[in-house]
């Protein structure tokens, strides 16, 4: 990456034999690669042997990259530190270290971090120790890819949570984390080596991020890094924290060797979360959660058209100086069209725990190992020899190509009627609130203090979709729920903001203002700008005005998405 300098390169002797320790110095060169990154050129003074082994020197110095960020106090919770992390995903890390950085290429890694008095570090690494003078030492001893090294740098504290689990997080935000997720974590565990086979990192902690953090999550192996807004006081956002440990398995042990093949890191680990969810928490309401996820495909494919080149599962991503950047892939499709297409090999299976055992042999199969969708399907066909005489990957409409390559809705839906329980009286209160009279008797008569986050979050989507209601159907709504108006839960937030501003309710756009003040995660952020700038004048403004106040806040490339939804020169 251009913000990343290489001041020399040496080959090293080899660790026990002759030669000077300094090293032999070679000649370095960049060369043009892609918009996001260059390539870097070492020549060797001679051809190397197959298999040899290579101690290659780099001196380099980064740090200004968009990989890494450096937040000011202000940015932080504690608002009295800076704070720096690393994210990599997908080709970010290039400028953290000089790294083959793709997916394809996976090594060991460790690292000596020596940071300021009063800080301390954390990496993705299974073990670490504190060393005199504030130097932290890191080991990861199995083979990841690049974009799964993360570092932070903060005021930061940890406390146990399970057996081999901890929370870590600034001082003040401890105490809720660890009474968030203290003894959750292992029973999520527990299920997945059930399901999936061995759990091979070691150690599975938490480490809870400042607002600005732009993802939800991010599976970084032995320490997930996940968004604070998930410390929402009522256990009800852990299905994030499942999600993050199914990457252990699917992801970060089997992991794409493409971009362009997003969707079996994503694809399989939404299955993987589902069927975590499911023996956790049972059928109707992990169908509920995942109706959800289907009304975001569906959102998505609203909004980019259904035959958008991006809205199928294998991607084209060219490099070079006008390819596609993989990080503007990033969207619903690789995760719920592929959750549909996991789904429907299962349904050609047609026996959950057939498939259930099919999913362990193919983690064992690949596991430490980076493969293309060929392989996942190979695999499966030879898994099952019946299925693949029957020829089920070329049935007309739901061939596998098909999945693969054509945009657009997904040819199978897995049936999620078992979450109509939770559902049918969500969508008898969201019309009842749609009505041109409203009938209290009628609204009165439901009790929603019972609901799930889900079963809320539901409710708000179907009104979502009818809105904008008739005149002060709205305002009556927000009075009659304070616990859904009032919430403090970020999935209920963002669902009432939009709400609030597809229904121009001016009383209450300071909440959408102090929503985006409160936290900058790209799939909370990105929408409420859209929602702000398709809307009325008094939208616009005020999206300018949150923009302006809080853009030093938010991740670059978050920035600069508002950026283009706002028209503002200089949008990348």
């Amino acid at each position: 990456h251009p913000t990343l300098s290489v001041s020399r390169a040496a080959l090293l002797p080899p660790p026990d034999g002759p030669g000077d320790a300094a090293g032999q110095e070679l000649p370095v060169e960049s060369r043009p690669f892609a918009s996001y990154g260059s390539a870097l050129h070492i020549a060797l003074p001679q051809a190397p042997r197959a298999g040899q082994l290579l101690t290659l020197l780099i001196d380099y110095e980064a740090g200004e990259g968009p990989g890494v960020c450096w937040l000011s106090p202000e940015q932080t919770a504690g608002k009295q530190k800076p704070y720096m992390y690393t994210q990599g995903q997908a080709v970010l890390n290039r400028s953290f270290f000089p790294c083959f950085d793709t997916p394809s290429v996976k090594f060991t890694y460790s690292a000596t971090v020596k940071v300021p008095e009063g800080f301390t570090a954390v990496m993705s690494a299974t073990s670490w120790e504190k060393q005199k003078d504030n130097t932290f030492v890191f080991k990861m001893s199995q083979p990841i890819p690049s974009y799964l090294i993360a570092l932070v740098v903060g005021d930061i504290v940890s406390a146990d949570v399970g057996p081999r689990s901890c929370v870590w997080a600034e001082p003040c935000l401890i105490e809720a984390a660890k009474k968030e997720y203290d003894g959750v974590i292992e029973e999520f565990l527990v299920v997945g080596e059930r399901l999936f086979g061995p759990y091979v990192w070691g150690r599975y902690d938490i480490l809870f991020m400042p607002p600005s953090f732009p993802f939800g999550g991010m599976e970084n192996p032995c320490l997930t890094f996940v968004t604070p807004c998930l410390l929402a006081g009522d256990r009800s956002l852990v299905d994030v924290i499942i999600h993050e440990i199914s990457h252990s398995w699917f992801g970060n042990l089997v992991t794409n060797a493409t971009w362009g093949e997003f969707w079996l890191n994503e694809g399989f680990t939404m299955y993987a979360q589902r069927r975590i969810s499911t023996e956790v928490y049972g059928l109707p309401y992990t169908c509920l959660e995942a109706a959800t996820g289907r009304a975001l495909l569906r959102q998505h494919m609203d909004a980019t058209g259904e035959d958008h080149p991006l809205n199928k599962l294998r991607v084209v991503i060219e490099p070079g100086l006008w390819g596609v950047n993989p990080d503007d892939t990033y969207n619903e499709t690789p995760y719920e069209k592929g959750y549909c297409f996991v789904s429907y090999l299962a349904h050609l299976v047609g026996n959950q725990s057939k498939f259930d055992a099919f999913l362990q042999a193919y983690v064992n199969r690949f596991k430490f190992q980076s493969i293309t969708a060929d392989d996942t399907l190979g695999f499966f066909l030879e898994y099952f020899p019946e299925l693949k005489e029957k020829g089920v990957d070329s049935i007309p409409g739901l061939e596998f190509d098909r999945w693969l390559n054509v945009p657009g809705w997904p040819p199978y839906l897995p049936d999620l009627s078992p979450g109509q329980q939770l559902m049918r009286p969500a969508d008898e209160l969201a019309e009842l609130w749609a009505a041109d009279s409203l009938n209290m008797d009628m609204i009165e008569a439901v009790d929603i203090t019972g609901w799930r986050t889900y079963q809320l979050v539901y409710f708000l989507d179907q009104v979502l979709q009818k809105s904008p209601l008739p005149e002060g159907n709205v305002k009556r709504l927000s009075k009659m729920y304070p616990k859904i108006s009032k919430a403090q839960n970020a999935e209920l937030r963002l669902r009432w903001c939009q709400i609030v501003l597809k229904n121009n309710l001016e009383a209450e756009y300071s909440k959408v203002k102090d929503f985006l003040h409160s936290q900058g995660k790209q799939k909370y952020t990105l929408p409420l700008y859209r929602a702000m700038w398709g809307g009325s004048e008094a939208t616009r403004a005020l999206a300018m005005e949150t923009f302006s106040a809080t853009a030093p806040q938010l991740h670059v490339n978050v920035q600069n998405y508002v950026k283009k939804i706002l028209g503002l020169d200089g949008a990348e």
